[in-house]
Formats: C-alpha cells, sequence, structure tokens
C-alpha cells in the first residue's frame, strides 16, 4: 500500500486513519513516500502511525512529484499486489480485500479499480474506472452522477483511477511503474494504456469504496494543473496511440475545445466553472502553456514508442479499438467537470 504525500497533514492523517480501520485478515505494508512537507506531516506520521501498521516513511527532501513517488513506494514494497490511495482519500473498511478479489477472476488482470465517490457529497460518482476521448484526455467513468446502483456490478474498465487503485507486481515487472516525465496527472491513465497493451486487464469492484475531496493537491482551478493535464494529454497520445489515431489528434481536439467553448457560455463544463472573465483568460493561458511544455516533450515521448514493442500483446487495430470502445462522448466531456 502506498501513499504519497505533500503538505496535507490533515487530510493525511484521515487517510491512514481509515487503513486502520480495514476488515482483512491479510497483513499489509504501508509506505508512505511524503515529496519535501514541511508542514509536519513525516512527523505527525512518526509520531502517530509508527506502531499501527507495518510502516516505512520514505522522506525526499523536494517534491518529485506523483510519480516518482509511486516509483519509490513500488520499489520499497515487496507484496504481490500494490495499492495505491491518494492522501486526499479515505478507504472504507472492506476497500482492501474488495480490491484483492478482483485478480482471482483471471491471471490476466493486472489492475483493479475503486469506485471512488465525492467526499463532500457520498452520494455522487467521483470516478469508477476511466473513458477516454480520441484526443488524449481522458475522464472519469461516471463522474458527477447519482450513485443510484448503475456501476454495482464487477466489469472490465479502461483502467483503474491512480486516486484509489490496485496492481499486479507480476505486471509492473513486465511493463515498468509511472512515467516520470508525466510529474503529475495522466499519469495513471499512461501506465493503464501501457498495460493494456502489454495485454493485461482491468476489472472494477464497486464494494472497494473510497471518498476523495477532489482537486485538493493543487486545487480545481489552479493554473499548474490545468497545464499539467494539457500537457500530458499530448504526451499520452504521442507516446501510446496507434497512428492510425494520432494523426486525427488535431481535428478531435478542435471537436472538444468547440463543445468546450459552447458549454462555458452556457455555464457548464470546465470552462464554466472558471470564475469571471479572468478565471476564463487564466485557462486558456493554462492551455497554450501547456501545449508549449508538450512540445519540447514530444522527441522524447516519441522515441519511447519503440520501447512498448518489447512487450506488445495488442495490435494498433486493437488498440484503436480498445480506445474507442471506451470513449467518453464529446457532449459528456464538454459538459462534466473532472
Amino acid at each position: 500500500m502506498v501513499v504519497v504525500n505533500w503538505n496535507r497533514r490533515d487530510l493525511l492523517r484521515s487517510c491512514l486513519q481509515s487503513l486502520t480501520k480495514q476488515r482483512t485478515e491479510r497483513p499489509f505494508e504501508l509506505i508512505v513516500v511524503d515529496n519535501g512537507s514541511d508542514d509536519g506531516s513525516p512527523e505527525m506520521v512518526d509520531r502517530e502511525f509508527s506502531t499501527g501498521f507495518r510502516l516505512t516513511l520514505v522522506r525526499n527532501k523536494t517534491n518529485l512529484g506523483f510519480c516518482a513517488a509511486n516509483n519509490q513506494g513500488f520499489a520499497a514494497s515487496q507484496s504481490e499486489f500494490v495499492a495505491l490511495l491518494n492522501n486526499d482519500a479515505e478507504a472504507e473498511p472492506g476497500w482492501l480485500d474488495s480490491l484483492i478479489r478482483v485478480f482471482e477472476e483471471a491471471p490476466d488482470i493486472g489492475m483493479a479499480a475503486s469506485k471512488i465517490l465525492v467526499y463532500e457529497e457520498p452520494g455522487r460518482i467521483d470516478k469508477v474506472g476511466h473513458l477516454i476521448y480520441p484526443d488524449g484526455q481522458n475522464r472519469g467513468r461516471g463522474t458527477g452522477e447519482l450513485d443510484v446502483g448503475q456501476y454495482d456490478r464487477v466489469e472490465e474498465v479502461l483502467w483503474p483511477d491512480g486516486c484509489a487503485a490496485m496492481y499486479r507486481r507480476a505486471m509492473l515487472e513486465v511493463i515498468g511503474g509511472f512515467d516520470e516525465d508525466f510529474f503529475a496527472y495522466a499519469d495513471d491513465a499512461e501506465l493503464g494504456l501501457r498495460a493494456r497493451i502489454a495485454g493485461w486487464r482491468c476489472l472494477y469492484s464497486p464494494s472497494a469504496v473510497v471518498r476523495h475531496h477532489r482537486g485538493a493537491t493543487l486545487g480545481k482551478f489552479s493554473t499548474r494543473r490545468l497545464a499539467l493535464i494539457e500537457r500530458n494529454r499530448i504526451l499520452l497520445a504521442a507516446k501510446l496511440f496507434p497512428w492510425s489515431l494520432l494523426w486525427q489528434n488535431g481535428a478531435y481536439y478542435s471537436l472538444r475545445l468547440a463543445a468546450g467553448v459552447w458549454a462555458g457560455v452556457r455555464g457548464k463544463g470546465e470552462t464554466g466553472r472558471l470564475p469571471g472573465l479572468r478565471g476564463k483568460m487564466g485557462g486558456l493561458w493554462a492551455l497554450l502553456l501547456g501545449d508549449l511544455q508538450a512540445m519540447w516533450l514530444l522527441p522524447r515521448m516519441l522515441s519511447k514508442r519503440a520501447q512498448i514493442d518489447a512487450y506488445r500483446k495488442l495490435s494498433p487495430a486493437q488498440v484503436k479499438k480498445l480506445l474507442l470502445d471506451h470513449r467518453i462522448p464529446l457532449r459528456n466531456l464538454s459538459e462534466q467537470s473532472a
């Protein structure tokens, strides 16, 4: 079990307290990776939780990002399955056992997805697995919907949200961990799609429930967050999309932008929730900044495409079909708020 933290002491405390209540006969290790917090987070972990778990506390001097920190956690763990839980999420008591059980379904299950609910409104869904738009923008399945039982069956999904997920170690040993060039955001999508290309599947467990404080890390309307999301959308597509879909990226992106503007005019979606004209101009600047940052890293991403062939199981045509089968409708994407 890996929990990454950066300056969220009180949220981290609640997260770890939820793990002390797990109803499981399976012993589990807890690895907290602190990314250079200066709010007393690591001291709190040592003081309040060092006797409640098989605990390893990794203390980084600076913020290495979500990807590098989780990779440190993967390396420190010895277990057959590795769970991730965001420091701004709290797990229900049956969460761990529910995730582990889905791996018993088949040996090619490499990932397990949770039912993630909005903390402040636990009857509303944050994410139950993921969907994707053909320009590379991914979005949680079911985001914003009321939880009325429509996702209460175990089923295959595209990949899990990294907020609350579990991975088979054997899979990670084949494909590697998170791509640290992503730093944060869309990192779980990149790892998940890479795993799917390697032939692993993902199952969603409706009884693996967590509650999530949305946007607590950088803030929902942080320019840095929006820029990272845009940058990593491009990097994901450049690295992993089949060429037959990648060359259409600009057209799909233009459609999504137009739909987003129209939704914003009506006060809907991400654009509609940006506060005032200044907020909307800040959002536009974040998109442009993300695009510029992506251009700098594009050569590196394109060079990584060849590495995937070492463990590829799905053909480019099969990858394209997988993405289109799990495509989020444009209207949903433009009118939802992540």
